[in-house]
């Protein structure tokens, strides 16, 4: 007889957190009242390493505590991606970033761009054009 027999049944969806991923890169979870350590889970979801210490939806299998599958992400914030075959559109409330080593780009809601990168290049074929209420250089 399994040794979670005994134990009371977890119905519905639990807010856990994403402990790790295994050797074979399966999820790790963890959730309030697991009385056992991060357990090994299944998955419905594509999870990756940057993933680990989010929140994370958990169902049940049968409703064994011991059991887990990770059926979503908790989003932190809304974030809209529309793909219309002529243009890609990226919505964030607050801020969008773009980052790739050490270069990044950051809109605002406040309607600044910020630029970064350890070699910033700018060129046309045509007018390069830079306007602003004032310019700085250096």
């Amino acid at each position: 007889m399994r040794r979670t027999a005994t134990r009371a049944r977890l119905r519905g969806i639990v807010v856990g957190q994403l402990a790790g991923l295994d050797a074979k890169g399966a999820p790790v979870v963890d959730y309030p009242g697991n009385a056992a350590a991060p357990l090994v889970a299944r998955t419905c979801v594509t999870l990756r390493r940057e993933f680990v210490g989010r929140e994370i939806t958990l169902a049940f299998d049968g409703g064994d505590p011991e059991r887990p599958v990770v059926m979503g992400i908790v989003q932190s914030a809304p974030v809209e991606i529309a793909v219309d075959g002529d243009r890609v559109v990226l919505t964030g409330k607050e801020e969008i970033v773009l980052r790739c080593g050490k270069a990044s780009l950051v809109l605002t809601r406040a309607g600044k761009v910020l630029l970064r990168g350890a070699y910033v290049s700018s060129r046309s074929s045509g007018v390069n054009r830079v306007k602003g209420g004032s310019v700085q250089i250096n």
